[in-house]
Parts: C-alpha cells; structure tokens; sequence
C-alpha cells in the first residue's frame, strides 16, 4: 500500500511528467516513459493526458457545441433555447446550468476587463437586461454568484456574505419565474452553505426540492455538503443522510451511490488507517455505487459522476480490474469528483488511470480480456 500514498504525493505537482509503472506479479513498480516493461495506457485507447476534457464528467455534444458558439460570438441565444429544450425537473438541466455559469465565471477570471476591455462573461449580462423573465437566463446568473462567490472570496468574509446574499436574491427570482423548477432550490442550498442557514431553515429549504424532485442526484449531493463534519453536521449526520438517501432510492437511480460520497467526503480523518479501503464500511459504499452504476440508465447524466469516485476507490483499495471497467466508460472526460479538487485534474485522474492500469497487467490483464 505504501507505494500508493507516494503515488498519490506526485499528483500534488502538476509540473512533473506522468509517471509510468511496470507490470510485475511482484508489486508495482514506477519506470521511465519507454520501457519496454512498462504499462501503457494507450494500448487501451484511452486518451492522452492534454485530450483529456476536464469541463464535464462526461460527454454532452449539445452543450460543447452551444457553449463554443456562446463563447465566439457573446450572443446568449443559443444557451436560452438549449435550456429552454431541456427537461425541467432532471439532472441534464443542472448540469448544463452549471456550465454555463462556471464558463461565465471562467471568463470573467480571465478577462475582468478595464477602460478599454469588455469583461469577460458578458454574455450572461446582456441575457439577463434583454431577457428578464427567461427562467434559464436567471437560473445561470443565480448559480454564476455563487461560483463567483466560491471562487474569488473566502467564507466569513463581507466580500463573501455580499456576494452570496445577491446570489440568494437570484435565487428567489428564478423559483417566481419557473415555480416547479426545483433548480433554483438547488442552487440555494451551496447558498444555505455558504451563508450559514440554521438547520430548521436548511431542512425548510430540502422539503422544497423533494417536492419537486425527490430523487435529483445533485440536489442529494450539494445538500450533502452542508450535513458535512466541516460545514454543519457530522460525519454521522452525513453518513444517515446518504444512507436515508439511498434506502428510498428508486429502482435505477443513482442514489444508492450517495454513501460513497459521503465517505469520500470525510476521507482527510481516516486515509491514515491501515487497509482502510478494504474495511468494511468502504467495501459497503463501493458495493452500493457499483451496483447502482449496473441498475442506471446508461444515459444517466449522474452515471459519470458515480464511475469517477469509484476508480478512484477502486484503484485505492487495489481492485484493478473493476477499476478498469470504469475506465473504459468514462476516459477523455474527468470534469468531477475526485479530480476536479486538483490543480491538474488531468494529471491526478492519469495517474490513478497509469495506476489501474499497471495493476491490471501485474495480475494477468491486457487489452484483449478487458470487455468494453
């Protein structure tokens, strides 16, 4: 195990070359690119560390394809009808939502412009004044706020608390202009969060969202942030409020993964446990995501999400096979957890992906017997 927590180290520079490992019965070992030893993932093919996409967990060809046309001629248009098409009460919609909003934010960063310089993002500005009663336009700019608010100022901060209580104000307006879009509602809870909602305010909050989408996988997720240890719950609370989740979880919903989330998200407390990802309580989680993934649609927008956490599990509790399983269906995309908390999210998805790969090999795999 130790060579794990070295390998996981390396990840933390996103300067340094990928490294590669060599396939042996005896252990893994790491060697220089070329090796005539070494595993190579492309022998799979699997992508390219710079292919890599790290936008999105997944593929969603309508929403790159507006977003470029978004982008290269500041016209919103394109965005308004792509929301406009999309169900209300489902995953895809928050998703795209998000997009739109953190490519905004990402622009805005870039360009914050300046006497002579239109600021980045302002696409998102003109929808709002030329569009005011568009449900879409104010969902992105509720949730724009709140990226904002994430990414350039601190919790505690008046900066913060000014920012998000704006945001919290978008959000009021996108719920009066799209009654039984639960999407607002899932924006206020990062809001909930992030400005310290009490917990009868916080559950208030939740009772709105079940009764528009009870089974809405990112609703479950971002409220599970707030029950967190280092937010306003507990590691218990966590943990019952994604096993509630998924013991009400219909047939074929990706919430029977949520206690692997919430492992997850108490992991700086316990990675330093000998065999902590062959213990019981993780073997449970992973069980209940891998069965979950094999129940879902496969159009799920949620479904890449849940196979990014378990390759990194899997490869951590040395369960390579199943690792690689995972890979084949979402390799070129790696916008999600875990990766998304790096620096490098590609780097750190292609060395978890090196890893699974070498392990494969060490005990017997190769392309040929890998199902696709």
């Amino acid at each position: 195990m130790q060579i794990l927590w070295v390998l996981m180290a390396l990840a933390m520079f996103s300067m340094v070359l990928l490294p590669v490992f060599r396939r042996r019965r005896s252990g893994i070992q790491l060697v220089t690119p070329g090796d005539p030893d070494a595993a190579d993932p492309a022998n799979y093919g699997f992508l390219r560390q710079e292919e890599l996409d790290i936008r999105m967990p997944g593929p969603d060809a309508d929403l790159l394809n507006v977003l470029d046309v978004v982008q290269r001629t500041q016209d919103y248009r394109a965005a308004s009808q792509l929301l406009a098409g999309t169900e209300t009460e489902g995953e895809l919609r928050w998703q795209r939502v998000q997009a739109f909003a953190g490519a905004a934010s990402l622009e805005l960063q870039q360009r914050p412009g300046g006497v002579s310089e239109t600021p980045g993002g302002q696409w998102l500005r003109v929808w709002r004044a030329e569009a005011p009663k568009d449900a879409g336009g104010a969902a992105v700019h509720a949730e724009f706020l709140v990226q904002q608010a994430w990414r350039t100022s601190t919790p505690g901060t008046d900066d913060f608390r000014i920012i998000m209580e704006e945001a919290r104000s978008a959000c009021g307006d996108a719920a009066l202009l799209a009654p039984g879009d639960p999407i607002p509602y899932v924006i206020e809870l990062s809001v909930a969060r992030g400005l310290n909602y009490s917990q009868p305010e916080f559950e208030k909050l939740w009772l709105k969202i079940l009764d528009r989408a009870p089974s809405h996988m990112g609703a479950h997720l971002a409220a599970l942030h707030y029950w967190c240890e280092k937010w306003h719950g507990s590691r218990e609370t966590a943990y019952a409020f994604a096993e509630a989740a998924a013991a009400r979880a219909p047939e074929g919903s990706l919430l029977a993964a949520m206690p692997l989330f919430a492992v997850f998200e108490h992991l700086p407390e316990v990675t330093l446990v000998r065999g902590f990802y062959q213990s019981e309580v993780v073997t449970k989680a992973v069980h209940g995501a891998l069965y979950a993934v094999h129940a879902a649609r496969p159009d799920d927008p949620m479904l890449a999400h849940v196979r990014h956490l378990l390759i990194c599990f899997l490869v951590r509790g040395e369960r390579w096979s199943e690792a690689m399983n995972q890979l084949v269906h979402v390799d070129g995309h790696v916008g999600a957890l875990p990766w998304t908390l790096s620096a490098d999210p590609a780097s750190d998805y292609a060395i978890y992906r090196a890893l699974a790969v070498a392990g494969y090999e060490a005990n017997g795999g190769s392309p040929a017997t890998l199902s696709h």
